[in-house]
Order: C-alpha cells, then structure tokens, then sequence
C-alpha cells in the first residue's frame, strides 16, 4: 500500500472510520440474531470492515448476484439503506467544505452508494495507478487491474 493511501486511511479512521464500523457491525449483530436477516448481517459486517479502511479498495458485483441480492436490496433500501446514504452524503458534504478534507467527502459518496444497495457486492482491493493519466482505473471489468492482467 502507498504511503498516501495509509495517511488517508489512518486519518479517516480516526474521524469517523472507528464509529462507522462499530455502528456498521452492531447492526450486523442485530440483524444476525433472526435467522432470516442474517444476509443483512453479513453485509453490514462487509460494511464495517469496508468503512473502517476505504482507500485503496472498492465494490464491485459479485458473480452470481440476482433476484434474491435484488430483492433484498429493496428491503434494505426500504429499511436502512436511505438513512445511511442520507448521513453518509451529509457527511461528505461537510467533508467537501474544506479542501484538505476532499478526499474523505468522495470516500463518504462512495460509502453512500454501497449504503443504499449492499447485497450482491464484494469488497476488492484496488491498485495504485501507475501515473497521473490512469488516476482511478485500479478495478478493469470488476476485476482488480492485477488480476485482470494475469488472467
């Protein structure tokens, strides 16, 4: 990992990285106790293990997602899923208001669109680019550029 992607991280975990996990993981913990909302729970603890250190690693669709991770998805949407995107999109906007906390604004627009639809994705790491002119490319496909370049 780049030295930038760790300041970013270690910053952002100690501004509000630690709370969201926990809040992210109690409610994982609460919805595993009813059996049938323990794919709510996995994806909250998928959450919390996202929002504790988000740069240098995105969402991408799991191979094998369909009606169930849809259908879910709109009750999540229904139930949570708009309240988180709503805090996290507050959140990045006061984050945006100044220019050194830019990053962490994206990040937190980045957690707000995970927020609203967490089923049927999975956490990947992502590569740094190798100059300015690939800045963002690190996942090719849903695949990380790793990968995607050994395959």
């Amino acid at each position: 990992m780049d030295t930038l992607r760790l300041l970013l991280n270690v910053v952002w975990l100690v501004l509000q990285g630690w709370l969201l996990a926990l809040a992210y993981a109690a409610a994982g913990v609460l919805a595993c106790l009813l059996v049938v909302t323990i794919p709510f729970g996995i994806a909250s603890f998928r959450l919390a293990s996202f929002v504790l250190w988000p740069f240098g690693r995105t969402t991408v669709r799991a191979p094998g997602a369909g009606a169930a991770s849809a259908l879910g998805n709109l009750v999540w949407f229904l139930i949570a899923g708009w309240w988180l995107a709503l805090v996290h999109v507050v959140a990045g906007i006061g984050f945006c208001l100044t220019i050194v906390g830019i990053p962490f604004g994206v990040a937190s627009f980045k957690l707000a669109a995970v927020g609203l639809f967490p089923l049927g994705k999975r956490v990947v790491p992502t590569d740094p680019p190798r100059d300015w002119m690939h800045a963002g490319s690190g996942v090719v496909h849903g695949v990380p550029r790793e990968r995607a370049v050994a395959a």
